[in-house]
């Protein structure tokens, strides 16, 4: 059903210029897709810029994290601090049912409606920190949110430091689960996959709207397919991140082949492109460092 929803379905991009206007119209036009995944690559497929079809996968990947977040609201994940996102590095706390800290780099931040917000919960036995996602609505009291310097590209991605200020949170608003282990350590995996997804969708709207080879789009949409299946695995398995690899790599290889049919594309989406698709090269290193350590654990085990 994606395949060929990705292939006939009216390619017209929302006529959005902000997130604001975008959100509603992506909503509603995948009222009936369930997969995140799908919802990622088709979300993609009707946003007229890279960084709206960011907000479709990254979205999605929230959602492929906690099912319990439901499809309609912009939820946005603040984890990062001064010091990172390692569990060392989080110092924002949750005791007794308050909240209080400071994070920053938040994606989305101040324009979504509530935030997955990891939180010490104090020390195990061990002196490792303990860590718990909680829902937090924007709106609380004693939530508040800096807007961020604006980024060279995707600028329509808002991020904010957000501070905590003795925050109310009660134990429904806990996700269940380790914070670390079962949403911050495989986030990054799921979210590559899911934005990677949505970044094919986009590029098969553009061709389908412009006319570019039948060739090409039939490359894009096999790495589509591959990107779907792959949502399936274990984001924390070994073998997951040595095919997400090279599944990037291939999409960087389709890329350059298809450079040329950037002359059929109007003006203004052609220009978006190349500030936006330095986008696929963030976190690279990060990505690289999974991939080794994928290969290092495989031999060694």
């Amino acid at each position: 059903m994606l395949l060929k929803r990705l292939l006939t379905d009216d390619p017209t991009p929302h006529a959005a210029d902000t997130l604001d206007t975008f959100w509603p119209k992506h909503v509603a036009w995948l009222e009936s897709v369930e997969r995140p995944i799908d919802r990622a690559i088709l979300g993609g497929l009707r946003a007229d810029r890279v960084g709206f079809a960011f907000v479709a996968g990254y979205r999605a990947a929230l959602l492929a994290l906690a099912p319990s977040l439901g499809r309609h609201e912009l939820v946005a994940l603040s984890a990062t601090e001064v010091g990172g996102n390692h569990p060392r590095a989080i110092h924002t706390k949750l005791i007794d049912g308050r909240l209080d800290g400071r994070k920053r780099w938040t994606t989305l931040g101040g324009r979504a409606a509530s935030m997955l917000v990891v939180a010490s919960v104090g020390e195990d036995a061990m002196g490792r920190n303990r860590l718990r996602v909680a829902l937090v609505p924007m709106d609380r009291p004693g939530v508040r949110a800096v807007p961020m310097h604006e980024a060279p590209f995707v600028p329509e991605i808002p991020h904010a430091e957000i501070y905590f200020d003795n925050v109310a949170v009660s134990d429904d608003e806990l996700l269940p689960g380790d914070g670390y282990d079962a949403y911050l350590k495989p986030f990054r995996t799921v979210e590559d996959i899911h934005v990677h997804g949505a970044l094919l969708g986009h590029l098969i709207g553009i061709a389908r709207r412009t006319a570019w080879p039948r060739e090409t789009i039939e490359e894009m949409s096999s790495l589509a397919v591959a990107i779907r299946a792959l949502s399936f695995e274990d984001p924390l398995a070994p073998s997951t991140h040595i095919a997400l690899s090279g599944l990037l790599a291939s999409t960087g290889r389709a890329l350059e082949r298809m450079s040329a049919c950037w002359s059929l594309v109007d003006e203004a989406t052609r220009s978006r492109w190349e500030r936006d698709k330095v986008l696929l090269s963030v976190a690279g290193k990060a990505r690289d460092a999974r991939r080794d350590a994928a290969w290092k654990h495989l031999h060694e085990n």
